[in-house]
Parts: C-alpha cells; sequence; structure tokens
C-alpha cells in the first residue's frame, strides 16, 4: 500500500501562483511514475502532468509553460508549480503515484482561481 499526503491548495486571483506537494509513503518501490490530474464539476478527470523516474515530464497542452512538475526523490515527493493561473484551472487536483503495478490516488486539494 502506498499513502499520498497532498497540499497546498487554496484560493488565488487570476494571474497568481499556488505549489501542490504530494507526498507518498509505505510500499514505493524504487521505479515509479507520481502525476497529478484534475477535475472540475461536470467534467470528467484530466491529466495535468507526470513525472517518471527517468526524469522524463509530461503536460496537458493546456498548462504547458505555466506548470512545471517536479520531483524529490529522497522525500518520496512530487510537486507542481502552477503560475499564471486562470479561472479554467480551478478543479480538484488528484495526485496519483504509479509504480509496481499499482495504483494510488491521493484525496484531492481544491484550488480555486477568481477575483
Amino acid at each position: 500500500q502506498v499513502q499520498l499526503v497532498e497540499s497546498g491548495g487554496g484560493l488565488v486571483q487570476p494571474g497568481g501562483s499556488l505549489r501542490l506537494s504530494c507526498a507518498a509513503s509505505g510500499s514505493i518501490f524504487s521505479r515509479y511514475a507520481m502525476g497529478w490530474y484534475r477535475q472540475s464539476p461536470g467534467n470528467q478527470r484530466e491529466l495535468v502532468g507526470i513525472a517518471t523516474d527517468g526524469g522524463i515530464t509530461i503536460y496537458a497542452d493546456s498548462v504547458k509553460g505555466r506548470f512545471t512538475i517536479s520531483r524529490d526523490n529522497a522525500k518520496n515527493t512530487v510537486y507542481l508549480q502552477m503560475n499564471s493561473l486562470k479561472p479554467e484551472d480551478t478543479a480538484v487536483y488528484y495526485c496519483k503515484f504509479n509504480g509496481g503495478g499499482m495504483v494510488f490516488w491521493g484525496q484531492g486539494t481544491q484550488v480555486t482561481v477568481s477575483s
């Protein structure tokens, strides 16, 4: 089992920034990918970005150039730096751990972009 603890969500004005964190604990395999997804009311959960253990990062087109994923492997933590936030970025953001043939999700953290 892997436990994921997310933090960093909140309310921010358009154009502002937030940083989300997701710390994994438990049965962590040496090779795993961690990433972020988001879901807004009435919409399906969608990919925001992924960071693999090989250092590869993948982003949704809607966030390229504004969001950055990074990993601290020593802490089994993944971060999502979100800049130039837009109202359409408002959603619940979920952390996802994928390793050892298993997938785990965090509980989600609300991000609201509004003036």
